[in-house]
């Protein structure tokens, strides 16, 4: 990551980088300044491990896929009231264990952010989840790398 990115001390701030990063045509430092609002937006939640942190920054990249695909910023509702229901772990691995794959696994995929999906963090993390999670997360990806 660019230094003056990586002193960046708000998402706000990151922000008005990417865009003017965007018209320079930087759309590089525009990607890293947006990831970089993704790590102070988890970092600011509260998040207590390192996995929380991840799971996080998985729902803010999605966010800004929303906002890249709607041109405005859009909020992942459902993801925020199951994190507010279950925690922050249990949604993922709830997440993960559903027959098909998120909205969320396909749009950052698609944007080649495969690192910050929900199947990602599961993998990264083995032992705080099930099983089933890490099976399922485990074949998802291998088939998208297949493709």
């Amino acid at each position: 990551m660019d230094d003056r990115i990586r002193k960046i001390d708000s998402p706000e701030k990151c922000e008005i980088f990417a865009k003017n990063a965007t018209q320079k045509g930087r759309s590089d430092l525009a990607n890293e300044a947006l990831l970089r609002a993704t790590e102070l937006r988890a970092e600011s939640y509260g998040a207590s491990t390192t996995a929380e942190k991840e799971a996080l920054q998985a729902v803010y990249a999605y966010e800004e896929t929303l906002r890249a695909k709607n041109g405005k910023r859009t909020r992942a509702n459902r993801t925020w009231q199951m994190i507010e229901r279950h925690g922050i772990i249990e949604s993922v691995n709830r997440a993960v264990c559903r027959p098909t794959e998120t909205q969320g696994y396909k749009a950052l995929l698609t944007m080649g952010l495969a690192d910050f999906a929900f199947e990602a963090v599961v993998l990264r993390h083995p032992d705080l989840f099930s099983s089933e999670a890490v099976k399922i997360s485990r074949e998802r990806l291998s088939e998208w790398s297949r493709t």
